[in-house]
């Protein structure tokens, strides 16, 4: 029996001393027969391959690998693996034991990784038959990752990683700007002038077109100062966009449009200062500043294009922009709303009485500025007389008084048409602006009155997909997929009732802070202007006085000048001069002789 088995182990041993599955040649399933030929052929060609060693020559930059003698009849045990020391004295954590280098490692910045080289590799070498299925995975895997490739072409194609980018120095120009604090961050400031205003375009087509100047702290913007060329209708655009964009915010609104009379000089002075207080309103509005529009408005080189743009790329422009779309709730103002809030009703009532008391403001403003101007045409005829009457040939002493009454006419004239200017742009345009910021505000209501109707229609398409729900379910039909669609229809309605709800609550909050802020931006404004109206009356009595006072020192001064009678330029009389009476007494006895002669 030991005899029968002893060539199935002898066939056992021969095979396991065959490579291993997992080594460098694959493994080979042969008879027994065929080992003594396949060592032979294997010997034959490790000779040829010591020969070729033999006679090629070593190159210096490369590396000459390990030799392997001739094959032996393989054991079970792991094939050791040959592994060359690396003198690495600068480890991962740097010399150990050495104290100088620490301070100038910590100046010097960190330096670039380099791929590690296959000799530096920890491979654990087994020791112990035990071990040998892992040793030979071990060495699959080495030998299928090619780690000579560094040391085959080492000048050619260095494998190293990408350097690492130190970080900027304090000196950058980023780290020399200066710093503001998070308050002016939160809060920036704006500067915005509106000037330089001139017409433009042929008969049908002209327009005014203003000079949009703006000083900014805000990073929003890509420069801290820049100029746009904006007309009317941009102001225009601009209101109607932040209105939208907006609900429950009171916007400031341009001023309102003229047919006739566009062009005057008062007006389009008028008109420009009324555009500037809008846009220094809004922009520091602590919502309208962070608008998207607004920044467009200022910023924009190709305003009308980018303007195109936006309209095609959201084309639903209008009231259903903002918080009501955001939602994806529909804007409802249809049935009569009646203001349940004590407070808001309070305040609708003032506002409708506030704004009769300045249209009657504004009106008799208006009457002042025309009586003005009246005066000054009074005063103009008047110096045109003056001016007539002193051409009068008469006396010097009454024609140059005469004349400088004349001219301090024309100064008079030209301080009661800048005092009706003046009239106009203190205390007519805040007036005048006010106005229509109760309009602004009006919208402002009618915008919540749209939510509350919002609200409430929600609430009414919620109870109706309740009753359908109910009366489904007391029918008892089993028809579940009905259900569960019915069911999602009434949660869907709930959360837009809980949104239109939050979203009423939210415009009331809104509301009454942006009213506080009206009020607070009324008296300081009505303030302004009537201090400045003072101002500016006061200012025009003393250069009135002091144009009197002038000409009356003129003419005191005048007086007391000697005054002499110059008689006009007329052709002098010749008088008869007397004659002898003798000589009378002869002319007269010939010319009686001579009337007898005839």
């Amino acid at each position: 029996m030991d005899a029968e088995r002893s060539p199935t182990l002898s066939n056992m041993d021969l095979g396991e001393e065959g490579e291993s599955p997992w080594g460098d040649v694959p493994s080979r399933s042969h008879s027994s027969q065929n080992l003594p030929k396949e060592a032979d052929k294997e010997n034959q060609d490790d000779k040829s391959d010591k020969k070729n060693d033999s006679l090629a020559a070593p190159s210096p930059t490369t590396k000459s690998l390990p030799h392997r003698g001739p094959r032996t009849p393989r054991r079970l045990a792991a094939q050791p693996t040959r592994l060359e020391a690396l003198d690495d004295s600068l480890g991962p954590l740097g010399p150990l034991g050495v104290d100088d280098s620490a301070g100038a490692l910590q100046d010097q910045p960190p330096p670039t990784p380099q791929k590690e080289t296959s000799a530096a590799r920890n491979v654990r070498p087994s020791t112990t038959a035990s071990t040998a299925p892992s040793a030979s995975s071990s060495k699959a895997t080495l030998t299928s990752v090619d780690l000579d490739d560094d040391d085959d072409e080492p000048s050619s194609r260095p494998r190293v990683a990408p350097p690492i980018i130190p970080q900027a120095s304090p000196q950058s120009p980023r780290q020399t700007q200066r710093s503001v604090s998070i308050e002016q961050a939160a809060k920036p400031t704006f500067d915005i002038t509106v000037g330089d205003p001139h017409k433009v375009g042929d008969m049908t087509s002209s327009h005014i077109v203003y000079q949009v100047r703006t000083k900014t702290s805000s990073k929003a913007y890509r420069q801290p100062e820049f100029a746009v060329s904006r007309r009317y209708r941009d102001f225009l655009w601009l209101y109607n966009q932040l209105h939208a964009n907006n609900p429950g915010v009171v916007v400031p609104p341009p001023p309102e449009k003229q047919a006739v009379g566009r062009f005057d000089t008062n007006f389009v002075e008028s008109r420009r200062s009324a555009l500037e207080r809008m846009l220094n309103k809004s922009a520091a509005h602590p919502i309208l500043q962070h608008d998207g529009d607004l920044k467009l408005f200022l910023e924009s080189e190709s305003f009308n294009v980018d303007v195109k743009h936006k309209e095609r790329k959201e084309p639903g422009l209008g009231e259903s922009k903002g918080v009501f779309s955001s939602f994806g709730l529909s804007v409802s103002s249809s049935g009569k709303y009646i203001e349940q809030d004590d407070w808001f009703h309070d305040r609708r009532v003032y506002m409708d009485a506030l704004e009769n008391q300045l249209k009657a403001l504004l009106k008799a403003i208006d009457t002042v500025v025309k009586q003005r101007k009246e005066l000054a045409d009074a005063a103009g005829d008047f110096s045109s007389s003056l001016h007539s009457l002193a051409t009068v040939e008469l006396s010097d002493s009454l024609s140059r008084p005469l004349e400088n009454l004349s001219d301090l006419q024309l100064r008079i004239r030209e301080l009661y048409d800048r005092q009706a200017q003046q009239d106009v742009l203190t205390l007519g345009i805040t007036i005048d602006e006010y106005i229509r910021l109760i309009g602004s505000v009006k919208q402002a209501f009618s915008q919540r009155q749209k939510a509350f109707h919002t609200w409430h229609a929600a609430e009414s398409e919620l109870q109706k997909r309740k009753a359908t729900q109910d009366k489904l379910l007391r029918q008892g039909k089993s028809q579940q997929d009905r259900l569960n669609q019915l069911s999602a229809d009434v949660g869907d309605a709930e959360r837009r009732v809980h949104q239109a709800r939050l979203l009423f609550e939210d415009l009331g909050r809104l509301m009454k802070s942006e009213l506080e802020r009206f009020e607070r931006e009324k008296v300081e404004d009505f303030k302004n202007g009537v201090e400045t109206f003072l101002e500016s009356a006061v200012e025009a009595q003393k250069e009135l006085i002091e144009l009197w006072e002038t000409y009356l020192m003129q003419f005191d001064a005048d007086e007391d000048e000697p005054s002499y009678y110059n008689p006009p330029n007329l052709a002098p009389v010749t008088e008869p001069t007397p004659q002898p009476a003798a000589e009378t007494e002869a002319q007269n006895a010939a010319v009686a002789t001579a009337e007898q002669e005839e």
